[in-house]
């Protein structure tokens, strides 16, 4: 894709899943990566503003942001408590923002930069057991739309991308909450019209055409990779 060879692209939750086939492929690209992770080498966690802006700076220049790190389990709203909001907050809505005020100044002092983060079909149309984290994957694609309005004419682009259910370590950790994660998994492929959950390659397509210079003209969108599962016109 266009533009992507020689950029700097932070990418969080980098280390394993969805993220490592982000990575892998942006690599491919020829792009620079530099990867937030609490696993890893370089350990950054997400959710301290402070070690955020520390990683930032040193990382220079950042041309990409990917905001892919996140977290969740099964489990009825009723039957959650104020330890668990807050986990699932710090974890899937504080950390974008912690993302977005430190690496944000950066690219429109330089003129540009292209921002993509990872939301969740959960956010478009809520999902049973993780009210949650469905309120943060809403809140990322609604910060998302706020942010490209406001940084439209300092030519920087943000756009969010919902997987549906995707084939991952966190999701079988995930599923395990629910109680019977193998007719769950089973229903979830029932209901996704080309018939299989997500791969974690599946995703990276969506991601670096949002940040290519091929979409140097869209900003704003939420786009489902979800085999179908949601359909938005």
């Amino acid at each position: 894709m266009r533009g992507l060879k020689g950029k700097t692209a932070i990418v969080t939750g980098g280390a394993a899943g969805i993220g490592a086939a982000i990575v892998e492929r942006f690599r491919a690209e020829g792009t620079n990566v530099v990867i937030f992770d609490l696993n890893g080498e370089k350990k950054v966690d997400i959710t301290d503003y402070e070690a955020v802006k520390r990683a930032v700076d040193a990382a220079g220049p950042v041309d990409i942001l990917v905001n892919n790190a996140g977290w969740d389990t099964f489990k009825p709203f009723l039957k959650t408590d104020q330890a668990f909001w807050q986990k699932i907050i710090a974890l899937n809505l504080v950390g974008v923002l912690n993302m977005m005020h430190c690496v944000l100044p950066g690219m429109v002092a330089r003129g540009g930069g292209k921002v993509v983060s990872v939301a969740s079909d959960a956010g478009r149309v809520g999902s049973s057991g993780e009210a949650v984290y469905s309120a943060c994957k809403g809140g990322i694609i609604a910060l998302t739309k706020t942010l490209a309005r406001e940084l439209a004419k300092s030519n920087v682009r943000l756009n969010a991308v919902c997987p549906g259910m995707t084939e991952t370590n966190l999701l079988a950790e995930l599923m395990k909450g629910a109680g019977n994660p193998e007719k769950l998994a089973d229903a979830y492929r029932r209901a996704v019209p080309v018939g299989r959950l997500g791969k974690p390659e599946d995703i990276p397509g969506a991601i670096l055409f949002l940040a290519s210079d091929d979409a140097d003209f869209i900003t704003g969108q939420t786009i489902s990779v979800s085999g179908g599962l949601t359909m938005h016109g």
